[in-house]
Protein backbone atom coordinates (compact mmCIF):
# COMPACT_ATOMS: atom_id res chain seq x y z
CA UNK A 1 0.00 0.00 0.00
CA UNK A 2 1.08 3.34 -0.80
CA UNK A 3 0.98 6.71 1.03
CA UNK A 4 -1.49 7.52 -0.65
CA UNK A 5 -3.47 4.77 -0.70
CA UNK A 6 -3.02 5.08 3.54
CA UNK A 7 -4.43 8.65 3.58
CA UNK A 8 -6.85 7.60 1.37
CA UNK A 9 -7.94 5.15 4.43
CA UNK A 10 -7.21 8.16 7.16
CA UNK A 11 -9.06 10.43 5.26
CA UNK A 12 -12.01 8.13 5.80
CA UNK A 13 -11.60 8.49 9.68
CA UNK A 14 -10.74 12.24 9.66
CA UNK A 15 -14.30 13.48 11.04
CA UNK A 16 -15.80 14.17 13.93
CA UNK A 17 -17.49 11.09 14.46
CA UNK A 18 -15.35 8.55 13.30
CA UNK A 19 -12.29 10.01 15.08
CA UNK A 20 -14.49 9.67 18.05
CA UNK A 21 -14.56 5.64 17.49
CA UNK A 22 -10.43 5.84 18.10
CA UNK A 23 -10.91 7.15 21.36
CA UNK A 24 -12.38 3.93 21.47
CA UNK A 25 -9.95 1.13 21.53
CA UNK A 26 -10.01 -1.60 23.47
CA UNK A 27 -6.57 -2.75 25.91
CA UNK A 28 -5.85 -5.00 28.18
CA UNK A 29 -2.78 -6.01 30.17
CA UNK A 30 -1.15 -9.18 31.30
CA UNK A 31 1.73 -8.77 33.17
CA UNK A 32 3.98 -11.69 35.14
CA UNK A 33 6.21 -11.32 37.86
CA UNK A 34 7.87 -13.32 39.81
CA UNK A 35 7.90 -13.34 43.93
CA UNK A 36 11.47 -13.65 45.64
CA UNK A 37 12.38 -13.78 49.01
CA UNK A 38 14.05 -11.14 51.15
CA UNK A 39 17.13 -12.87 50.20
CA UNK A 40 16.23 -12.01 46.28
CA UNK A 41 15.94 -16.20 45.72
CA UNK A 42 13.10 -17.27 44.10
CA UNK A 43 10.12 -17.40 46.35
CA UNK A 44 9.14 -21.58 47.94
CA UNK A 45 6.13 -20.26 49.56
CA UNK A 46 2.72 -20.66 48.26
CA UNK A 47 0.40 -18.48 46.27
CA UNK A 48 -0.76 -16.42 49.11
CA UNK A 49 -4.22 -17.58 50.58
CA UNK A 50 -5.49 -13.85 50.77
CA UNK A 51 -5.21 -13.24 47.33
CA UNK A 52 -7.72 -15.78 46.43
CA UNK A 53 -8.21 -18.65 43.87
CA UNK A 54 -5.69 -18.38 41.09
CA UNK A 55 -7.78 -20.60 39.30
CA UNK A 56 -11.02 -18.51 39.64
CA UNK A 57 -9.53 -14.84 40.79
CA UNK A 58 -10.12 -12.80 37.12
CA UNK A 59 -7.53 -10.58 38.34
CA UNK A 60 -4.63 -12.16 39.83
CA UNK A 61 -3.72 -15.56 38.99
CA UNK A 62 -0.25 -17.70 38.57
CA UNK A 63 1.13 -18.84 35.48
CA UNK A 64 3.75 -21.47 35.70
CA UNK A 65 5.05 -21.47 38.94
CA UNK A 66 3.19 -21.04 42.41
CA UNK A 67 5.74 -17.97 42.79
CA UNK A 68 4.59 -16.31 39.20
CA UNK A 69 1.88 -13.80 39.27
CA UNK A 70 -0.09 -12.89 36.43
CA UNK A 71 -1.79 -9.97 37.09
CA UNK A 72 -4.98 -9.25 34.18
CA UNK A 73 -6.30 -5.87 33.98
CA UNK A 74 -10.37 -5.65 32.68
CA UNK A 75 -10.58 -4.18 29.11
CA UNK A 76 -10.36 -0.52 29.02
CA UNK A 77 -10.40 2.56 26.44
CA UNK A 78 -8.24 5.12 28.91
CA UNK A 79 -4.85 4.11 28.88
CA UNK A 80 -4.45 5.71 32.48
CA UNK A 81 -7.11 3.89 33.81
CA UNK A 82 -5.59 0.46 32.66
CA UNK A 83 -2.19 1.69 34.31
CA UNK A 84 -4.22 2.44 37.06
CA UNK A 85 -5.82 -0.55 37.60
CA UNK A 86 -2.64 -2.79 37.29
CA UNK A 87 -1.02 -0.89 39.81
CA UNK A 88 -3.68 -1.41 42.41
CA UNK A 89 -3.73 -5.13 41.53
CA UNK A 90 0.36 -5.03 42.78
CA UNK A 91 -0.28 -2.76 45.73
CA UNK A 92 -2.91 -5.08 47.18
CA UNK A 93 -0.37 -7.73 46.24
CA UNK A 94 2.16 -6.11 48.13
CA UNK A 95 -0.18 -6.28 51.26
CA UNK A 96 -0.08 -10.20 51.41
CA UNK A 97 3.37 -11.10 50.87
CA UNK A 98 5.12 -9.70 53.95
CA UNK A 99 8.75 -9.56 53.18
CA UNK A 100 8.90 -10.50 49.90
CA UNK A 101 8.87 -8.79 46.17
CA UNK A 102 8.11 -8.59 43.06
CA UNK A 103 10.84 -9.13 41.00
CA UNK A 104 11.36 -6.39 38.40
CA UNK A 105 12.34 -7.32 35.18
CA UNK A 106 11.94 -10.07 32.73
CA UNK A 107 15.04 -12.55 32.81
CA UNK A 108 13.99 -14.29 36.39
CA UNK A 109 16.22 -13.83 39.83
CA UNK A 110 18.24 -16.05 41.71
CA UNK A 111 16.81 -19.60 40.90
CA UNK A 112 17.55 -22.14 43.42
CA UNK A 113 17.50 -25.27 41.16
CA UNK A 114 15.40 -26.56 38.25
CA UNK A 115 13.99 -29.23 41.35
CA UNK A 116 12.96 -26.01 43.77
CA UNK A 117 10.96 -24.22 41.11
CA UNK A 118 7.12 -24.81 42.61
CA UNK A 119 4.18 -25.60 40.32
CA UNK A 120 1.55 -23.93 40.52
CA UNK A 121 -1.09 -25.84 41.82
CA UNK A 122 -5.09 -24.88 40.96
CA UNK A 123 -7.02 -27.43 43.81
CA UNK A 124 -9.23 -30.50 43.43
CA UNK A 125 -11.33 -29.75 40.60
CA UNK A 126 -10.85 -31.15 37.50
CA UNK A 127 -10.17 -27.79 35.27
CA UNK A 128 -7.36 -27.14 38.40
CA UNK A 129 -6.20 -30.34 37.92
CA UNK A 130 -5.55 -29.87 34.10
CA UNK A 131 -3.74 -26.39 34.44
CA UNK A 132 -1.23 -28.55 36.68
CA UNK A 133 -0.47 -31.27 34.60
CA UNK A 134 -0.38 -29.33 31.52
CA UNK A 135 2.54 -26.96 33.82
CA UNK A 136 3.90 -30.37 34.70
CA UNK A 137 3.95 -31.13 30.82
CA UNK A 138 5.91 -28.00 30.18
CA UNK A 139 8.42 -28.68 33.08
CA UNK A 140 9.37 -32.00 31.23
CA UNK A 141 9.19 -30.68 27.40
CA UNK A 142 11.32 -27.45 28.23
CA UNK A 143 12.54 -27.49 31.85
CA UNK A 144 11.03 -25.39 34.61
CA UNK A 145 13.69 -22.64 34.56
CA UNK A 146 12.45 -21.66 31.52
CA UNK A 147 9.21 -21.22 32.60
CA UNK A 148 10.39 -18.18 35.03
CA UNK A 149 10.76 -16.14 32.16
CA UNK A 150 8.39 -13.23 32.61
CA UNK A 151 6.83 -10.81 29.86
CA UNK A 152 4.19 -8.38 29.06
CA UNK A 153 1.03 -9.40 26.99
CA UNK A 154 -1.18 -6.72 25.25
CA UNK A 155 -4.61 -7.15 24.29
CA UNK A 156 -5.72 -5.04 21.36
CA UNK A 157 -8.76 -4.85 19.49
CA UNK A 158 -11.04 -1.50 17.69
CA UNK A 159 -14.66 -1.05 17.49
CA UNK A 160 -16.32 -2.90 14.75
CA UNK A 161 -17.62 0.50 13.75
CA UNK A 162 -14.25 1.74 12.60
CA UNK A 163 -13.51 -1.67 10.50
CA UNK A 164 -17.28 -0.87 8.92
CA UNK A 165 -16.22 3.13 7.79
CA UNK A 166 -12.73 1.53 6.63
CA UNK A 167 -14.98 -1.15 4.45
CA UNK A 168 -17.71 1.33 3.76
CA UNK A 169 -19.77 -1.31 4.50
CA UNK A 170 -21.12 -3.20 7.60
CA UNK A 171 -18.52 -6.29 7.61
CA UNK A 172 -19.48 -9.92 9.12
CA UNK A 173 -17.82 -12.27 11.40
CA UNK A 174 -15.21 -13.83 8.76
CA UNK A 175 -14.44 -10.37 7.31
CA UNK A 176 -13.86 -8.58 10.74
CA UNK A 177 -11.43 -11.92 11.16
CA UNK A 178 -9.80 -11.52 8.08
CA UNK A 179 -9.11 -7.92 9.16
CA UNK A 180 -6.87 -8.86 12.06
CA UNK A 181 -5.56 -11.56 10.33
CA UNK A 182 -4.25 -9.00 8.20
CA UNK A 183 -2.88 -7.59 11.54
CA UNK A 184 -1.54 -10.49 12.75
CA UNK A 185 0.94 -11.16 9.16
CA UNK A 186 1.92 -7.13 9.35
CA UNK A 187 2.81 -8.12 12.98
CA UNK A 188 5.15 -10.85 11.96
CA UNK A 189 6.89 -8.85 9.44
CA UNK A 190 7.67 -5.66 11.14
CA UNK A 191 7.60 -6.62 15.50
CA UNK A 192 11.36 -7.00 14.85
CA UNK A 193 11.25 -3.27 15.60
CA UNK A 194 9.40 -3.63 19.21
CA UNK A 195 11.60 -5.83 20.13
CA UNK A 196 14.19 -2.94 19.44
CA UNK A 197 12.72 -0.78 20.69
CA UNK A 198 11.63 -1.93 24.00
CA UNK A 199 13.44 -5.06 24.29
CA UNK A 200 14.55 -4.89 28.74
CA UNK A 201 16.16 -8.40 29.14
CA UNK A 202 20.31 -8.27 27.94
CA UNK A 203 21.38 -10.10 30.99
CA UNK A 204 21.01 -13.04 32.85
CA UNK A 205 21.94 -14.62 35.77
CA UNK A 206 24.55 -16.82 35.43
CA UNK A 207 22.08 -19.46 37.98
CA UNK A 208 19.66 -19.36 34.95
CA UNK A 209 21.56 -21.23 32.51
CA UNK A 210 23.88 -23.63 35.31
CA UNK A 211 22.80 -26.29 32.66
CA UNK A 212 23.30 -24.60 29.66
CA UNK A 213 26.95 -24.25 28.10
CA UNK A 214 25.84 -23.44 24.78
CA UNK A 215 23.85 -19.85 24.95
CA UNK A 216 27.07 -18.00 23.34
CA UNK A 217 26.42 -15.34 25.70
CA UNK A 218 29.67 -13.21 27.36
CA UNK A 219 30.79 -13.59 30.91
CA UNK A 220 29.61 -9.47 32.54
CA UNK A 221 31.13 -10.52 35.90
CA UNK A 222 31.89 -13.72 37.85
CA UNK A 223 27.86 -14.20 38.75
CA UNK A 224 26.01 -12.58 34.72
CA UNK A 225 25.78 -13.26 31.53
CA UNK A 226 25.33 -10.74 28.90
CA UNK A 227 24.95 -10.08 24.82
CA UNK A 228 26.83 -7.23 24.10
CA UNK A 229 24.37 -5.86 21.41
CA UNK A 230 21.52 -7.98 22.50
CA UNK A 231 17.96 -6.46 23.48
CA UNK A 232 15.92 -9.31 24.89
CA UNK A 233 17.05 -12.46 25.34
CA UNK A 234 13.53 -13.46 26.25
CA UNK A 235 12.86 -14.18 23.00
CA UNK A 236 16.09 -15.56 22.05
CA UNK A 237 16.87 -19.47 21.90
CA UNK A 238 17.14 -18.96 25.66
CA UNK A 239 13.46 -17.90 25.94
CA UNK A 240 10.45 -19.35 24.48
CA UNK A 241 11.90 -21.22 21.74
CA UNK A 242 12.57 -25.63 20.90
CA UNK A 243 13.05 -27.66 18.25
CA UNK A 244 9.59 -29.44 18.50
CA UNK A 245 7.61 -26.26 18.06
CA UNK A 246 9.92 -25.71 14.99
CA UNK A 247 8.25 -28.18 13.01
CA UNK A 248 4.88 -26.82 13.65
CA UNK A 249 3.58 -24.63 10.84
CA UNK A 250 0.41 -22.46 11.71
CA UNK A 251 -1.08 -21.05 8.68
CA UNK A 252 -2.11 -16.91 8.74
CA UNK A 253 -4.28 -16.37 5.96
CA UNK A 254 -7.46 -16.57 7.51
CA UNK A 255 -8.93 -17.74 10.87
CA UNK A 256 -9.45 -21.71 9.76
CA UNK A 257 -5.74 -22.06 8.30
CA UNK A 258 -4.87 -21.01 12.14
CA UNK A 259 -7.15 -23.03 13.65
CA UNK A 260 -6.37 -26.15 11.41
CA UNK A 261 -2.76 -25.88 12.23
CA UNK A 262 -3.13 -25.63 15.98
CA UNK A 263 -5.42 -28.45 15.83
CA UNK A 264 -3.01 -30.49 13.65
CA UNK A 265 -0.37 -29.60 15.83
CA UNK A 266 -2.33 -30.89 18.98
CA UNK A 267 -3.30 -33.85 17.30
CA UNK A 268 0.14 -35.08 16.71
CA UNK A 269 2.26 -37.48 18.75
CA UNK A 270 6.22 -36.30 19.00
CA UNK A 271 8.63 -39.08 20.02
CA UNK A 272 10.73 -37.09 22.43
CA UNK A 273 7.55 -36.48 24.37
CA UNK A 274 5.96 -40.30 24.19
CA UNK A 275 9.54 -41.41 25.54
CA UNK A 276 8.31 -38.72 28.57
CA UNK A 277 5.09 -40.95 29.11
CA UNK A 278 1.42 -39.32 29.95
CA UNK A 279 0.41 -41.10 33.41
CA UNK A 280 3.39 -42.97 34.72
CA UNK A 281 3.03 -44.77 38.11
CA UNK A 282 -0.26 -43.28 38.97
CA UNK A 283 1.18 -39.73 38.19
CA UNK A 284 0.90 -37.70 35.34
CA UNK A 285 3.86 -36.23 33.37
CA UNK A 286 1.64 -34.30 31.03
CA UNK A 287 -1.61 -34.07 29.32
CA UNK A 288 -0.87 -36.11 26.33
CA UNK A 289 2.13 -36.52 23.89
CA UNK A 290 1.74 -34.03 21.23
CA UNK A 291 3.43 -31.56 19.17
CA UNK A 292 1.23 -29.24 21.59
CA UNK A 293 -0.71 -30.88 24.68
CA UNK A 294 -3.17 -27.74 24.43
CA UNK A 295 -3.19 -24.81 22.09
CA UNK A 296 -2.07 -22.53 24.37
CA UNK A 297 1.33 -23.82 24.13
CA UNK A 298 1.95 -22.59 20.59
CA UNK A 299 4.75 -19.75 21.78
CA UNK A 300 4.27 -17.14 19.16
CA UNK A 301 4.93 -13.39 19.34
CA UNK A 302 1.08 -12.33 18.77
CA UNK A 303 -2.00 -14.25 18.68
CA UNK A 304 -5.59 -13.99 17.33
CA UNK A 305 -8.26 -14.30 20.10
CA UNK A 306 -12.33 -15.24 20.83
CA UNK A 307 -13.20 -15.38 24.57
CA UNK A 308 -13.80 -18.33 25.91
CA UNK A 309 -16.24 -19.96 27.48
CA UNK A 310 -16.04 -22.30 30.21
CA UNK A 311 -14.44 -25.47 28.76
CA UNK A 312 -14.28 -24.18 25.69
CA UNK A 313 -10.99 -24.60 23.51
CA UNK A 314 -9.42 -21.51 21.75
CA UNK A 315 -9.67 -22.55 18.76
CA UNK A 316 -13.77 -23.72 19.03
CA UNK A 317 -14.12 -20.37 20.05
CA UNK A 318 -12.20 -18.60 17.11
CA UNK A 319 -13.79 -20.98 14.52
CA UNK A 320 -17.80 -20.89 16.22
CA UNK A 321 -16.89 -16.38 17.08
CA UNK A 322 -14.64 -15.30 15.00
CA UNK A 323 -11.27 -12.76 15.85
CA UNK A 324 -12.54 -10.20 18.57
CA UNK A 325 -8.81 -9.17 19.67
CA UNK A 326 -5.14 -9.85 19.43
CA UNK A 327 -2.68 -10.56 22.11
CA UNK A 328 0.65 -9.14 21.78
CA UNK A 329 3.28 -11.73 23.38
CA UNK A 330 6.45 -10.22 22.46
CA UNK A 331 7.01 -7.21 25.09
CA UNK A 332 9.76 -7.43 27.86
CA UNK A 333 9.12 -6.23 31.78
CA UNK A 334 10.37 -2.24 31.58
CA UNK A 335 12.35 -2.45 34.51
CA UNK A 336 11.55 1.69 34.73
CA UNK A 337 7.88 1.58 35.87
CA UNK A 338 6.50 -0.19 38.79
CA UNK A 339 3.93 -1.86 36.93
CA UNK A 340 6.13 -3.09 33.90
CA UNK A 341 4.74 -1.40 30.93
CA UNK A 342 4.27 2.48 30.71
CA UNK A 343 1.75 4.77 28.92
CA UNK A 344 3.94 6.17 26.01
CA UNK A 345 5.14 2.55 25.17
CA UNK A 346 1.07 1.69 24.84
CA UNK A 347 0.58 4.96 23.16
CA UNK A 348 3.39 3.77 20.46
CA UNK A 349 2.15 0.01 20.65
CA UNK A 350 -1.53 1.30 19.32
CA UNK A 351 0.03 3.51 16.66
CA UNK A 352 1.85 0.09 15.71
CA UNK A 353 -0.99 -2.67 15.70
CA UNK A 354 -3.53 0.34 14.00
CA UNK A 355 -0.67 0.63 11.03
CA UNK A 356 -0.90 -3.46 10.85
CA UNK A 357 -4.50 -3.43 10.89
CA UNK A 358 -4.84 -0.89 8.16
CA UNK A 359 -2.28 -1.35 5.77
CA UNK A 360 -2.04 -4.16 3.01
CA UNK A 361 -1.21 -7.20 4.17
CA UNK A 362 -0.73 -10.17 1.54
CA UNK A 363 -0.05 -13.65 2.36
CA UNK A 364 3.18 -14.45 3.54
CA UNK A 365 5.46 -16.60 0.71
CA UNK A 366 7.61 -19.00 1.71
CA UNK A 367 11.30 -17.48 1.75
CA UNK A 368 9.17 -14.05 3.49
CA UNK A 369 8.80 -17.36 6.46
CA UNK A 370 12.04 -17.87 6.49
CA UNK A 371 12.74 -14.54 6.77
CA UNK A 372 10.95 -13.21 9.27
CA UNK A 373 12.28 -15.29 12.17
CA UNK A 374 15.67 -14.91 10.92
CA UNK A 375 15.40 -11.13 11.32
CA UNK A 376 13.70 -10.94 14.73
CA UNK A 377 16.57 -13.37 15.88
CA UNK A 378 19.17 -11.02 14.06
CA UNK A 379 17.52 -8.19 16.45
CA UNK A 380 17.43 -10.38 19.55
CA UNK A 381 21.09 -11.04 19.85
CA UNK A 382 22.81 -8.40 17.80
CA UNK A 383 20.44 -5.42 17.88
CA UNK A 384 22.42 -2.66 18.49
CA UNK A 385 25.18 -3.78 16.75
CA UNK A 386 26.69 -0.78 14.86
CA UNK A 387 25.85 -2.14 10.50
CA UNK A 388 23.66 -4.63 11.55
CA UNK A 389 22.32 -6.22 8.56
CA UNK A 390 18.57 -7.43 7.74
CA UNK A 391 17.34 -9.69 4.87
CA UNK A 392 14.55 -7.67 2.91
CA UNK A 393 13.91 -10.44 -0.12
CA UNK A 394 16.91 -11.06 -2.13
CA UNK A 395 18.65 -8.08 -0.24
CA UNK A 396 20.43 -6.97 3.04
CA UNK A 397 19.48 -3.67 4.33
CA UNK A 398 20.52 -1.67 7.17
CA UNK A 399 18.70 -2.18 10.28
CA UNK A 400 18.66 1.50 11.35
CA UNK A 401 17.69 2.67 7.97
CA UNK A 402 14.93 0.21 7.55
CA UNK A 403 13.41 1.38 10.97
CA UNK A 404 13.95 4.74 10.27
CA UNK A 405 12.17 4.27 7.31
CA UNK A 406 9.24 2.24 9.10
CA UNK A 407 8.68 4.76 11.57
CA UNK A 408 8.37 7.63 9.72
CA UNK A 409 5.38 6.24 8.06
CA UNK A 410 3.81 5.78 10.97
CA UNK A 411 3.34 9.19 11.65
CA UNK A 412 0.25 10.38 10.20
CA UNK A 413 -1.36 7.44 12.56
CA UNK A 414 -0.07 8.99 15.51
CA UNK A 415 -1.79 12.66 14.36
CA UNK A 416 -4.72 11.21 13.95
CA UNK A 417 -4.61 9.68 17.27
CA UNK A 418 -3.69 12.97 19.17
CA UNK A 419 -6.45 14.34 16.89
CA UNK A 420 -9.13 12.04 18.26
CA UNK A 421 -7.44 12.62 21.90
CA UNK A 422 -6.87 16.49 21.76
CA UNK A 423 -3.32 15.66 22.48
CA UNK A 424 -0.28 14.77 20.87
CA UNK A 425 0.95 11.97 23.17
CA UNK A 426 1.20 9.62 20.42
CA UNK A 427 3.29 11.83 17.79
CA UNK A 428 5.33 12.53 21.68
CA UNK A 429 6.09 8.37 21.99
CA UNK A 430 6.73 7.90 18.17
CA UNK A 431 9.70 10.90 18.28
CA UNK A 432 10.89 8.83 21.31
CA UNK A 433 11.34 5.96 19.95
CA UNK A 434 12.97 7.61 16.26
CA UNK A 435 15.48 9.26 18.81
CA UNK A 436 16.22 5.32 19.78
CA UNK A 437 16.46 4.35 16.49
CA UNK A 438 19.00 7.29 15.81
CA UNK A 439 20.93 6.36 19.02
CA UNK A 440 20.88 3.04 19.88
CA UNK A 441 22.59 3.57 23.30
CA UNK A 442 19.34 5.55 24.36
CA UNK A 443 17.40 1.87 24.04
CA UNK A 444 16.49 0.14 27.26
CA UNK A 445 18.69 -2.83 26.73
CA UNK A 446 21.65 -0.59 26.21
CA UNK A 447 20.48 1.83 29.54
CA UNK A 448 20.37 -1.68 31.47
CA UNK A 449 24.19 -2.49 30.23
CA UNK A 450 25.37 0.95 30.53
CA UNK A 451 23.46 1.36 34.37
CA UNK A 452 24.89 -2.13 35.20
CA UNK A 453 28.83 -0.77 34.21
CA UNK A 454 28.46 2.60 36.08
CA UNK A 455 27.54 1.06 39.20
CA UNK A 456 29.70 -1.77 39.04
CA UNK A 457 26.60 -4.24 39.17
CA UNK A 458 25.60 -7.29 38.48
CA UNK A 459 22.64 -8.24 36.81
CA UNK A 460 20.63 -9.52 39.88
CA UNK A 461 22.07 -6.23 41.92
CA UNK A 462 20.72 -4.10 39.05
CA UNK A 463 17.11 -5.71 38.77
CA UNK A 464 17.03 -5.77 42.49
CA UNK A 465 17.60 -2.23 42.88
CA UNK A 466 15.00 -1.49 40.68
CA UNK A 467 12.73 -3.85 42.28
CA UNK A 468 13.18 -2.24 46.10
CA UNK A 469 13.05 1.32 43.91
CA UNK A 470 9.60 0.46 42.57
CA UNK A 471 8.79 -1.37 46.16
CA UNK A 472 8.42 2.17 48.14
CA UNK A 473 5.61 2.78 45.57
CA UNK A 474 3.46 -0.04 45.54
CA UNK A 475 3.64 -0.36 48.97
CA UNK A 476 1.67 2.97 49.33
CA UNK A 477 -2.00 2.73 50.81
CA UNK A 478 -5.28 1.57 48.43
CA UNK A 479 -8.06 3.73 48.59
CA UNK A 480 -10.88 1.93 51.04
CA UNK A 481 -12.93 1.52 48.34
CA UNK A 482 -10.54 -0.03 45.87
CA UNK A 483 -9.69 -2.30 48.63
CA UNK A 484 -12.88 -3.68 49.94
CA UNK A 485 -13.76 -4.13 46.19
CA UNK A 486 -10.47 -6.65 45.73
CA UNK A 487 -10.65 -8.47 48.91
CA UNK A 488 -14.53 -9.44 48.36
CA UNK A 489 -13.12 -10.70 44.82
CA UNK A 490 -10.50 -12.47 46.16
CA UNK A 491 -13.29 -13.86 49.15
CA UNK A 492 -15.75 -14.53 46.02
CA UNK A 493 -12.99 -16.09 43.90
CA UNK A 494 -12.19 -19.02 46.44
CA UNK A 495 -15.87 -19.70 46.78
CA UNK A 496 -16.05 -20.06 43.22
CA UNK A 497 -13.28 -22.88 42.89
CA UNK A 498 -14.80 -24.59 45.67
CA UNK A 499 -18.60 -24.61 44.06
CA UNK A 500 -16.34 -26.05 40.75
CA UNK A 501 -14.82 -28.82 42.93
CA UNK A 502 -18.21 -29.74 44.57
CA UNK A 503 -20.04 -29.74 40.73
CA UNK A 504 -17.51 -31.87 39.23
CA UNK A 505 -18.68 -35.32 37.79
CA UNK A 506 -16.18 -37.08 36.35
CA UNK A 507 -13.22 -38.35 37.06
CA UNK A 508 -10.15 -36.53 35.89
CA UNK A 509 -9.31 -39.29 33.39
CA UNK A 510 -12.61 -39.06 31.91
CA UNK A 511 -12.39 -35.28 32.47
CA UNK A 512 -9.18 -35.28 30.22
CA UNK A 513 -10.76 -37.80 27.72
CA UNK A 514 -14.03 -35.63 27.19
CA UNK A 515 -12.11 -32.23 27.09
CA UNK A 516 -9.82 -33.54 24.01
CA UNK A 517 -12.66 -35.53 22.39
CA UNK A 518 -14.96 -32.30 22.31
CA UNK A 519 -17.13 -33.44 24.74
CA UNK A 520 -17.68 -31.27 27.53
Amino acid sequence: MSKQQLKTILDKLDNAQTRDLLTQIQRGVERECLRLDSNGTLAQTAHPAALGSALCHPYITTDFSESLLEFVTPVFTEIDQCIGFLKQLHQFTYQHIGDERMWMNSMPCILPGITNIPIAQYGDSNSGKMKHVYRVGLSNRYGSAMQTISGIHYNFSVPENLLNTIAEKNLGRDEISNFYMGLVRNFHRHCWILLYLFGASPAVCKSFLRENNQHGLEAFDSVSFYGPYATTLRMSDLGYRNVAQSRIQIGLCNVDTYVSGLREATEQSYPDYEDIGVKVDGEYRQLNTNLLQIENEYYTVIRPKQITQSGEKPTNALRSRGIAYVEVRCLDINPDTCVGIGEEEIRFVDTFLLYCLLMDSPVMTDSEKAQVPENRNRIVRFGRKPGLKLLDGHNEIDSRQAMLDFLDKLHPIASLLDKAHQHELHSLALTQQIEKARYPEATPSAEIIAEMRKNDESFFEYALRKTITHETDLKQPLDDSVQKVLTQVSVDSVKAQQQREQSDRLCFDDYLQAYFNEAL
